[in-house]
């Protein structure tokens, strides 16, 4: 007689920690590459939802990498800098060995096609480490795994971004969206600061704007006979 096997277990602290190695295994992988998500795709089967419309995402793909290239051409490894954009509007991060440099970067990303605006957070420090960068890609996926565990927001809605232990969220939220997700990033331990770069939206256009489920059918039809 084969003896039973005792049911397995997965521990909660387990689960949350595959989801953090996952999301972090993610951001490493996609740093320097176009989004994952576009539009309302399955993307390596998840199904991701957007607040932006198709044409704007593809326009932020663009923004940021013709920004990237821009900078890379003019200053080199003078500087550090990461560019993300969410509905157009352009959020630096990363550091600059001057305040010239600094506001040259600006100026490069503001005269990129599709700009709407520009928010420029680099720092006047030398290039972070290795290390550094390391530990904030980890922390960008602890955030990202709490979001996904707060049932009363959607994560998918949130872009985050992590620099020196800084935390930036991005997204089309309403207000208290933006608050939830604040408290929640504030939570993750490793975080030092929560900066928000929020488009506040009233809950009637977050109405509007949120994708709905699909419409549920039903077949009344009856079979033969009953």
């Amino acid at each position: 007689m084969t003896p039973t096997r005792p049911a397995s277990r997965f521990h909660p602290l387990h689960r949350t920690v595959c989801t953090v190695l996952a999301v972090s295994a993610l951001a490493a992988g996609l740093s320097a590459c176009a989004p994952l998500i576009i539009g309302g795709a399955v993307v390596g089967g998840v199904m991701a939802v957007d607040r932006r419309t198709a044409g704007t995402q593809v326009e932020d793909e663009g923004i940021e990498l013709r920004s990237a290239n821009r900078i890379r051409e003019t200053l080199g490894d003078r500087v550090h800098v990461n560019v993300t954009s969410y509905n157009r509007q352009v959020l630096l991060t990363g550091e600059a060995r001057s305040a010239q440099d600094r506001q040259t970067v600006e100026q490069i990303v503001s005269g990129v096609e599709n700009v709407r605006s520009v928010v420029n957070d680099l720092a006047v420090l030398p290039n972070t480490t290795l290390s550094q960068r390391s530990n904030d890609t980890f922390i960008t996926g602890k955030v990202r795994a709490s979001l996904v565990d707060a049932k009363d927001i959607s994560a998918n809605s949130f872009k985050v971004v992590t620099e020196r232990n800084i935390v930036y969220l991005m997204g089309r939220v309403s207000q208290r969206e933006a608050n939830r997700a604040t408290d929640v990033a504030r939570g993750v331990t490793g975080v030092s600061k929560v900066v928000r770069v929020f488009e506040i939206v009233s809950e009637e256009e977050l109405r509007r704007i949120a994708p709905q489920p699909a419409p549920v059918t039903t077949d009344n039809t009856k079979p033969a006979g009953g």
